[in-house]
């Protein structure tokens, strides 16, 4: 108990120098076997700092679901790495009864002031009790959107399109011979797979919608899944840009992430434009996604926990699936170039991204293109 109250302590100091000193929004701190008192500790901490508290609890009290989760979950911790299957269920399930013996629940009536929900048994019900603002709610939709149910996320770019081939970014052309025959390509790939209730979901441009009818298969088109907006440099190559605005040009190499085309979008409005697309996937079972190099680095970048400056770079190519299986600790990624030819729309970052550098500097990196 005196380790686990200097853990506490320790935690509690790395949350307020998140806060304080490095400008972050929302904290967690793990309560597990956490007492009144140790509510009313976290509470007072927080009132004194100004911060604002909003406790999360999971109740499961169903032996079958205990039981699933151990199996499925528990067991691929490293707490139980070389554990025979069975001496890890009881192990677990001992652990367990000494949770009970120190845990205290929240009370509905002693803790009605305090902001917090309860989930009960993995989602059969929930109590939610004073919601305070916009961030809490967040948290509240989130969590009665998610399960655990197995599942696997499938995303595709479109086929190599029209405007590929020519190194032009943006726009809304149709596929190319290549592209068309990687179309049918999937079609033969989605069909081993053998994929239980299949969701298909395109983004509203040409390009993804003339690669999902060659599944043959109902499909879902949003909005929200359209490429990044260009703005004025839509339908344009990258040399075309740097010959015209080499300013622009450098000051987006400098930070990918949140430079915003002029009449246009960021990688971060995107992934703002994301968040429905991303909290459907949580709701669904098994989908495939066919959309865009940006808009899959952000698909991408949210499952694997990428950081900011990491997921304008991650790589995409054209013509490969990528088959994502969220576990209880990560995701696992598998990859599945399906062997069409297909140029390379990928450009890593320059070393030399000051505004004064050369053309030849700024266009190192561009891959090649007609």
């Amino acid at each position: 108990m005196k380790i686990r109250r200097a853990c506490a302590s320790s935690a509690i100091k790395d949350i307020d120098n998140y806060f304080a000193k490095e400008q972050g929004q929302v904290a967690v701190f793990d309560a597990t076997n956490t007492t009144r008192e140790r509510r009313v500790g976290i509470i007072s901490f927080a009132k004194e700092k100004g911060y604002k508290v909003f406790f999360i609890e999971s109740i499961c009290d169903d032996p079958e679901i205990i039981e699933a989760n151990i199996m499925q979950v528990k067991l691929s911790s490293p707490d139980y790495e070389n554990y025979d299957k069975e001496e890890a269920l009881v192990d677990f399930l001992k652990r367990i009864d000494c949770y009970k013996m120190s845990y205290v629940s929240l009370d509905e009536e002693k803790d009605r002031h305090l902001s917090f929900i309860k989930i009960f048994n993995v989602g059969s019900r929930y109590l939610v009790n004073r919601v305070q603002d916009h961030m809490q709610s967040r948290i509240v939709y989130y969590l009665m959107n998610i399960h655990v149910t197995p599942r696997s996320i499938y995303l595709s770019r479109h086929g190599e399109s029209e405007l590929n081939l020519l190194g032009r970014i943006g726009g809304d052309s149709g596929l190319s011979s290549q592209g068309l025959k990687y179309a049918r390509a999937l079609s033969e790939f989605i069909r081993g797979q053998s994929i239980k209730d299949l969701k298909v979901w395109t983004s509203h441009m040409r390009r993804t919608i003339q690669t999902a009818e060659g599944l043959g298969v109902p499909y879902e088109q949003w909005k929200a899944l359209n490429e990044i907006d260009a703005g004025v440099c839509e339908e344009m190559t990258y040399e075309e840009i740097q010959a015209t605005n080499p300013e622009e040009f450098a000051l987006r190499d400098q930070d990918k992430y949140r430079y915003r085309y002029p009449k246009g979008e960021s990688y971060e409005d995107l992934v703002h434009r994301l968040e429905p697309v991303i909290m459907e996937l949580e709701r669904q079972e098994n989908v495939l996604v066919i959309c865009h190099q940006a808009v899959m680095r952000c698909l991408l970048a949210y499952f694997l926990d990428k950081s900011a400056d990491d997921l304008p770079y991650l790589k995409c190519p054209l013509h490969t699936v990528l088959k994502l299986t969220p576990l209880a600790y990560g995701c696992k990624v598998e990859s599945f170039y399906l062997n069409i030819q297909a140029v390379n729309t990928h450009r890593d970052k320059p070393t030399n991204v000051n505004i004064a550098r050369k053309p030849e500097e700024a266009l190192r990196t561009v891959p090649e293109h007609l």
